[in-house]
């Protein structure tokens, strides 16, 4: 009987197997963290949660409270607005890494005014080179209208390139709506 059978019947809890990177992505406030913690959290690996989040406003702190309420004492927390490489070199097998989000990731790096090229290189290399299995979430944002203002338009450009090369890398490609999940790509985790 497999380790995973095993541990079902002596704890009532199947593990499920995170494949080394698994892509989640939505529209805003779809659901895809609470997708994206549950994966996490059912792989039976060791939780941690790289933030990338920047409070700017009670509103994002408010929101920053909501996604931690979620998360009891078994998640370690980083928080890596734009470091994000530096955690993840860190990270051992026995851990499932949440990297959320990549939208709030790319965000600092243009507002930082950062190589967004070099930068999401960096991401893409560090996520291959991570020892641990990573999901990552991310916001679409290619299916509004064209925004009004150039900086708009550029982050909507490069959220675009972001995704399209975190889709192509990860084993496993979610889209979530309406807090449904859909596979795009590969096995369901």
């Amino acid at each position: 009987m497999p380790t995973d059978e095993l541990s079902f019947w002596f704890t009532g809890k199947m593990k499920k197997v995170l494949p080394s990177l698994t892509f989640v992505l939505g529209g805003a406030a779809s659901g895809k963290s609470v997708v994206s913690e549950n994966l996490t959290v059912n792989s039976g690996l060791k939780p941690l949660y790289i933030a990338t989040s920047r409070v700017f406003d009670d509103e994002m702190q408010a929101k920053i409270n909501m996604h931690l309420s979620r998360r009891d004492a078994s998640w370690t927390t980083h928080d890596a607005p734009k470091d994000v490489g530096v955690v993840l070199q860190s990270c051992t097998r026995d851990q499932a890494v949440l990297l959320d989000c990549a939208t709030m990731w790319l965000t600092n790096v243009m507002l930082d005014g950062g190589d967004v090229p070099e930068a999401q290189v960096r991401l893409l290399q560090a996520l291959a080179a991570c020892a641990a299995p990573v999901v990552v979430v991310s916001n679409e944002v290619g299916q509004g209208i064209v925004p009004e203002n150039a900086l708009a338009r550029q982050f909507r450009e490069a959220q675009g390139r972001l995704n399209i090369a975190l889709a192509a890398q990860a084993d496993c490609v979610i889209h979530v709506v309406a807090g449904l999940s859909h596979v795009l790509k590969g096995a369901h985790p």
